[in-house]
């Protein structure tokens, strides 16, 4: 078997430089002509040069990202939000799992197994010549029209993602029925769709700002409560921190996000799930209520009001007073398969000093 398929791989191979001559869908596409068609993208040398990665801060991280999704976007017609959302998923993943997800590209999170990108029975996996691919059924696509299919090129492995989207329709349920077909994970399906939302709201990509979900100013107290018994629901750990105010003290989004969960639960009576773009579930328990007109699916921004401090749960629906008012906050993190919990503190230390630094710097602005 082996010896037939090197035998079909020369013979690809040799037709290779027929194939490599014809224009890539992408430097084909009208909208960007001549666009695409440089043998590898500015964007890409502004983070890569002589093979030793340059230092960029965030802003200019953002832009170059946005550029790439836009000029992908002009030759494909997929919107630059599916692009970006499916790129800071796959990005959240590998940060999650460093071990078995290896950074492939300078700018984009897209992530491929070599297999995957060349064709399982491909006997050459670190193969770049589209055509030998396609004949191996392999997923990479030369996407900048240098003739190559660059496993490591964030233009390639960016357009790689938009040709599977293409084959099927624009409405909001052919992009998950997209996804599904990808992922084979309603959960990736989810949080996809739930990061296209956010990012056409706001039409950016720095939208990872964070604030402190009691006001800060007001009367609160909080230390690190990780790991701590519970004292109902049976044996269980306390995973979060418990942020003490009094009933009625405003909760607010510590995130960009979306409201995943809302309604009641035993142990946290009142409560809250709100999703951001860095793949974590934001927890809020024991509210006394919730602001009016927010519901499940609704965009949150940081700092946003979304209920009140309280003593709700350990019971059945409306179940409250069993403990004193306090702010139960949890945070989740998605693996893909899994979601495990994390110590809060630390974030929560972070967020409430920098949320108290932006307050004296506007104040000493006006």
């Amino acid at each position: 078997m082996r010896h037939v398929i090197r035998s079909a791989y020369r013979l690809v191979v040799m037709t290779a430089a027929v194939a490599a001559a014809a224009p890539c869908v992408l430097a084909a596409a009208a909208p960007v002509q001549g666009a695409m068609t440089a043998k590898k993208p500015h964007i890409a040398q502004t983070v890569n040069t002589s093979g030793s990665e340059q230092k960029m801060s965030d802003a200019d991280i953002y832009k170059a990202r946005r550029e790439l999704y836009d000029r992908i976007s002009l030759g494909t017609n997929v919107p630059w939000y599916r692009l970006a959302a499916i790129d800071q998923y796959e990005r959240t993943i590998t940060k999650a799992r460093p071990k078995t997800r290896a950074q492939l590209g300078a700018l984009t999170g897209i992530f491929l197994s070599e297999e995957d990108w060349a064709g399982e029975l491909n006997p050459n996996q670190q193969d770049v010549i589209p055509a030998s691919i396609r004949w191996f059924g392999g997923k990479g696509k030369d996407g900048d029209g240098d003739g190559a299919a660059d496993r490591t090129n964030d233009v390639d492995l960016l357009f790689t993602s938009a040709s599977h989207l293409m084959k099927y329709g624009d409405a909001e349920d052919d992009f998950a029925i997209a996804l599904w077909d990808y992922y084979h994970s309603s959960r990736a399906v989810q949080r996809v769709v739930q990061f296209s939302k956010i990012y056409a709201k706001f039409g950016m990509l720095d939208l990872f700002q964070h604030s402190f979900p009691i006001p800060v100013g007001s009367n609160y107290s909080y230390r690190s409560t990780w790991g701590t018994g519970r004292s109902w629901g049976g044996r269980r750990v306390h995973e979060g921190t418990d942020i003490f105010a009094g009933h009625g003290v405003p909760a607010r989004s510590t995130c960009y996000g979306i409201v995943e969960v809302k309604g009641w639960n035993p142990y946290g009576g009142w409560r809250i799930g709100i999703r951001d773009l860095n793949n974590y579930y934001h927890y809020y328990a024991h509210l006394s209520g919730y602001t009016k007109n927010l519901n499940q699916g609704d965009i949150v921004t940081p700092g946003q009001v979304i209920g009140w401090v309280g003593s709700s749960g350990y019971g059945k629906p409306g179940t409250s007073g069993k403990f004193p008012p306090h702010l139960h906050y949890g945070v989740y993190r998605d693996r893909g398969l899994i979601e495990w919990a994390f110590d809060p503190y630390p974030l929560l230390r972070k967020w409430e000093i920098d949320e108290r630094n932006r307050m004296r710097s506007a104040n000493k602005k006006k």
